[in-house]
């Protein structure tokens, strides 16, 4: 895969827009490498916003989100609108209990307080990530946040933009920035609030290379 820029070439950061209007799931196959680490075979993606865990049938069921990406089968998953701990979802980790029907691991990234717990975004993976980073980004109408989990080949951020879009401008050279300081692939998907032709999205072509870009993100 070639990366616009030369310093962004150098690294081989890839970007994921996973085009998820609500809470439909795509995923991407890639290849790519660096000088020194090469990514697996195939890595298989995967981002969902799950609405707090509630449905299209207007209904909160972790099980089904879980069933939902195991028929994917991904190895890692960015995961949006993740409430820990609030009145409306009964007092509920609610991306612990998708991993535990899953068997995979569970990384989260509050970004508010809300309804007697927090609001955020997470990330789940077959496999436990090495560390993680939570990395604020700019958010007028409501705190953003990049979630970064480096696994041993790659590193994987996921992040829900603003809705603004200059808060969104704004924060691609944050995340360039937080992307350079890995000698991996960098990997970030989520919902970025954004069309597809957008200046955002025009803006954010010149140093990540965009593997999905037909739906709304």
């Amino acid at each position: 895969m070639n990366i616009k820029g030369t310093t962004i070439r150098q690294l081989k950061r890839i970007l994921f827009s996973l085009l998820l209007p609500t809470a439909i799931t795509t995923t991407t196959p890639c290849q790519a490498q660096t000088g020194t680490t090469k990514l697996p075979r195939q890595l298989r993606v995967a981002s969902y916003n799950i609405q707090h865990g509630v449905g299209m049938h207007n209904k909160r069921d972790y099980k089904r989100i879980a069933d939902v990406l195991e028929n994917i089968n991904p190895d890692v998953v960015a995961v949006q609108e993740v409430d820990s701990m609030t009145q409306r979802t009964g007092n509920t980790y609610s991306l612990g209990e998708i991993a535990d029907h899953m068997r995979y691991y569970a990384s989260y990234a509050p970004t508010i307080s809300f309804d007697g717990g927090k609001y955020g975004i997470g990330i789940l993976s077959r496999k436990r990530p090495i560390k993680t980073e939570q990395h604020a980004l700019p958010g007028r109408e409501e705190a953003r946040t990049l979630l970064v989990a480096e696994f041993d080949k790659y590193v994987f951020a996921t992040t829900h933009l603003s809705l603004t879009e200059a808060d969104r401008m704004a924060s691609i050279s944050i995340i360039e920035n937080i992307a350079k300081r890995y000698n991996k692939p960098f990997i970030i998907a989520g919902d970025l609030n954004a069309d597809p032709n957008s200046p955002f999205m025009r803006k954010l072509e010149k140093c990540f290379y965009i593997c999905s870009r037909k739906d709304k993100s």
